[in-house]
């Protein structure tokens, strides 16, 4: 997942109905956004990763998230996902590394950080970033400096910055950019929402 630093931002989709699903992934790579996550927590998560790759094609970077299993590495692979996300150190991480397959794990603590990167983790996925912000962030990069964190969880717009300054190659951002549209929202309002954290790349870089 070395191309996410320059990405800088990882859209997670996490909705209920798989149509809007779709559509929103689509919109989100036409305005920028180079890495789309979709959760399985989603109905018919598969076959939305199945749809998407099949209509954006092989250029754009598609992963599965919420993926806790062995066999839940397996089904994504299989729709069509680039990467996995985890919210946690889960036997997702190890099936992965086993597999070749990019991770970003799920850690909020020290022991849970190191652990990841052990399992064959890619990133470590900073989850709830919002419980500490910035500078827990910072705090965790002083003794793992050469680990890659990516935060996740209530990201907003005028918090991202922060967490790049403090050292993360990337955010991932669900509810603060997609909204309500993976369940039939406003897609105009998607755009322009994800046009402000696709400029994120720019303003890091």
């Amino acid at each position: 997942m070395r191309e996410l630093s320059d990405a800088t931002v990882m859209a997670i989709i996490r909705g209920r109905d798989a149509d809007a699903a779709v559509a929103s992934a689509l919109v989100l790579f036409d305005e920028g956004i180079r890495f789309v996550e979709v959760a399985l927590t989603t109905p018919s998560a598969l076959e939305v990763v199945a749809r998407v790759r099949a209509k954006a094609g092989p250029q754009v970077r598609l992963g599965a998230g919420t993926v806790l299993t062995a066999e839940d590495v397996d089904a994504a692979l299989a729709a069509g996902a680039d990467f996995v996300v985890t919210p946690a150190v889960a036997p997702s991480v190890r099936a992965a590394a086993d597999r070749g397959v990019p991770c970003a794990a799920g850690a909020l603590t020290p022991t849970e950080a190191w652990a990841a990167m052990a399992a064959g983790a890619a990133v470590v996925k900073l989850f709830p970033a919002s419980l500490g912000g910035p500078a827990y962030l910072k705090a965790l990069r002083d003794p793992f400096p050469a680990v890659p964190f990516m935060a996740v969880g209530g990201v907003g717009i005028d918090a991202a910055p922060g967490y790049l300054a403090a050292g993360a190659v990337a955010v991932g951002v669900g509810g603060p950019l997609v909204a309500d549209a993976a369940s039939g929202g406003d897609l105009d309002a998607l755009r322009a929402r994800a046009r402000r954290y696709a400029a994120l790349s720019g303003a890091a870089s």
